[in-house]
């Protein structure tokens, strides 16, 4: 489970997922520090709040846009009439590794 851009996601390796934009261009590496829970098998290592050396290695699939949501105000008797869209941006990112503090790779 790790958290970025005020969200949390619940990953394992070889996921992919779509996060709010993070820096960098397609097929770069990126290293996700903020690991809150780590579980393989039957162990499970909670954080308070982040598990102490524990990391995800990532890497970015694609810079993209949402697709647009039409924002629409109206108010009746009162000529008015406001339309507008917006369209968030991400960044979809292919989990690579898991790497716990000191240890080898593990699925989440």
């Amino acid at each position: 489970m790790i958290k970025t851009g005020g969200k949390q996601y619940r990953v394992s390796t070889g996921d992919t997922i779509k996060v709010e934009k993070l820096e960098g261009q397609a097929g770069d590496t990126i290293q996700l520090d903020k690991v809150l829970l780590l579980s393989y098998g039957e162990t499970c290592t909670l954080g308070h709040p982040f598990v102490a050396g524990a990391r995800v290695t990532a890497e970015i699939v694609a810079q993209d846009r949402a697709p647009k949501v039409i924002i629409y105000k109206y108010r009746r008797r009162k000529r008015y009439r406001n339309k507008t869209g917006h369209r968030q941006p991400f960044t979809a990112l292919r989990i690579t590794g898991i790497q716990e503090a000191g240890a080898a790779a593990a699925s989440a």
